[in-house]
């Protein structure tokens, strides 16, 4: 059998933490910024964890499960 293929976008936007987490960033900080707040901008750059229940999507999507 084939090895399964990396999705190419969710290798871009993943990454595993050292206890088997997967690490995101948060959306909505590219453009029109103006109109945040700039605690709500500050708390965007700060990355997050994948909601256990979207993990073993994300991990068959980076091929790992």
């Amino acid at each position: 059998m084939p090895k399964m293929k990396t999705n190419s976008g969710a290798k871009k936007r993943f990454t595993l933490t050292g206890s088997g987490k997967i690490k995101r960033k948060h959306a909505y900080h590219s453009h029109i910024l103006t109109k945040k707040t700039n605690k709500r901008k500050r708390n965007l750059v700060k990355s997050g964890l994948v909601h256990p229940s979207d993990e073993l999507h994300v991990l068959e999507l980076l091929a790992l499960k």
